[in-house]
Formats: C-alpha cells, structure tokens, sequence
C-alpha cells in the first residue's frame, strides 16, 4: 500500500524494503511484525500498527493516501528527500556505474538510439539490469520535490 512512498525512499538514497520484493511463508503481518526488527515499520494499517506497536517493533503509522503527503509525514523520523542515485527504485540493490557492454545492452534492449554515455552520468542496477541517467525523468522528480518542499514549507508557516 506504500510502494510509490518505498520508492521515494529508495531515490533519496534509503535502504526500504518493500513487502512484495520480500519472499516469505506464512501471514503477510506476522512476518513485517517480527523480522527486520532494525528496521522502523511504515504503514497506513492500523491494525498492523497497533500490533507492531505491542511487540515492541518499531513502527510509524502513516495517514495519508497521497504519496506527497506521506512523504511530508516521514520528514517527522529525520528522513530528507534529495535525489541521490545510490539505489535501484525498483528492487533497491545499491546501484554502481556500468561496464560499456552493460550500457550498450541496455540501451540496445530499450531501444535507445543515443549512446548516453556519451552525455550523461550512468548508473547500473545488476539485478535489475536497468540503467539510470539524469534525463527528462529526472528534471521531472526535481520538480516534484520541489513541490513537496515548498508545501512543507507553506503547511510549517500556516500550521505553526
């Protein structure tokens, strides 16, 4: 229910795992309650919350149906949003600059015309076997954080 939310933390350079990346046996609550214990629990259930809370795992109950929003909610646990390209949005495997061959079939299976290599900086997920650069995507996050900041921003001057 979080996984827009998981992958703003993800491109803000967060380790989040996500429930559905997870494999595991058994009740989905149960598991989140009692293993990655180092880990704080966000979720909009409160159920799960009020179960995880009296387990003593450390949980966070988010509000909000708009990723925006929730983002706003977890500034409150010390969490800043920059783009940082230190992990695959996708699977969250630490990201690390590709060979040429990796680039080049990549862009090859995606149809990329241009060789980005050439203009931009590249990085790698090798799980994934996907390939990031700062593109049209990426000006387009910029903005958007920039909303969700200057929204914070207004919602700090007139909640206060």
């Amino acid at each position: 229910m979080l996984k827009k939310l998981a992958t703003w933390l993800r491109i803000a350079g967060y380790d989040t795992l996500y429930i559905a990346d997870l494999e595991f046996n058994g009740d989905e609550d149960t598991f989140m309650v009692y293993n990655h214990r180092d880990r704080i629990l966000l979720t909009k259930d409160k159920e799960l919350f009020k179960r995880s809370k009296a387990a003593g795992r450390p949980v966070f109950l988010i509000r909000s149906d708009d990723v925006a929003e929730q983002m706003r909610e977890v500034t409150k646990l010390g969490v800043k949003f920059e783009l940082k390209m230190d992990r695959c949005s996708v699977c969250n495997t630490p990201l690390r600059k590709p060979s040429d061959e990796e680039a080049l079939e990549v862009m090859r299976r995606e149809g990329i015309k241009e060789d980005l290599r050439q203009r931009y900086e590249l990085w790698y997920c090798e799980r994934c076997k996907k390939l990031y650069w700062m593109g049209s995507h990426w000006r387009n996050m910029v903005k958007f954080l920039e909303r969700v900041e200057r929204s914070s921003n207004d919602c700090k001057n007139e909640c206060s």
